[in-house]
């Protein structure tokens, strides 16, 4: 298979909120990727420090493209990190052929059972059945979903202006698939199947 390149970014302050900080780093992939379409869904995103109780302390990027990386990691955000003493970027290096393949999955399901979001789905039913003339009731949930471990990672959108939680789990693989990921860098449930190489550093 083609060969893959990536480079890595390291928070250096030990207390930081990791989340926060790979938040920010996504943000600034998304917007290289939507302000460079060649790159589109073909960017993917590592965390070689995850574990049960954070992301980690690092965040990589991985691209078949060395050039795209590249590009990447000279993006001005991550420049002003860097010389601010926040932030430690590798250069951009060949993925070995030895690494084990993982997913980092963005799950929309999870943010459905916390009770933000079942209100909000409780009144557009209530909502929709007066506009249909139909008798209101309530919706029947089901709460027998079980959800393995996840981290909560906070995005904010440039466009939009809008903060929302990126949903995001950990998934072995047993080989890997093609680059096919969102434009956040991540696997989904079921279209965007992409591996990315588990870089544990």
């Amino acid at each position: 298979m083609t060969k893959r390149y990536y480079f890595c970014i390291r928070y250096i302050p030990t207390d930081a909120d990791f989340e926060l900080l790979a938040g920010r780093c996504i943000s600034q992939m998304h917007m290289f990727m939507v302000n460079n379409q060649q790159a589109l869904h073909k960017i993917a995103v590592s965390f070689p420090n995850w574990n049960e109780s954070t992301v980690g302390q690092s965040i990589a990027f991985v691209c078949e493209h060395k050039e795209t990386l590249i590009g990447l990691s000279f993006q001005p955000y991550f420049s002003l990190m860097v010389n601010e003493g926040l932030f430690e970027i590798s250069s951009v290096a060949e993925v070995p052929d030895t690494v084990s393949e993982v997913r980092f999955i963005r799950n929309q399901t999870i943010g459905k059972n916390f009770l933000g979001s079942k209100r909000r789905r409780i009144e557009r039913s209530m909502v929709r059945a007066e506009q249909l003339g139909t008798e209101r009731l309530l919706p029947v949930t089901r709460e027998d979903r079980v959800i393995n471990s996840f981290h909560s990672i906070p995005i904010s959108s440039s466009s939009s202006g809008q903060s929302y939680i990126l949903f995001v789990q950990k998934e072995l693989a047993d080989e890997r698939s093609n680059s096919n990921f969102n434009s956040y860098g991540l696997a989904t449930n079921q279209e965007r199947r992409g591996t990315v190489p588990d870089l544990a550093i």
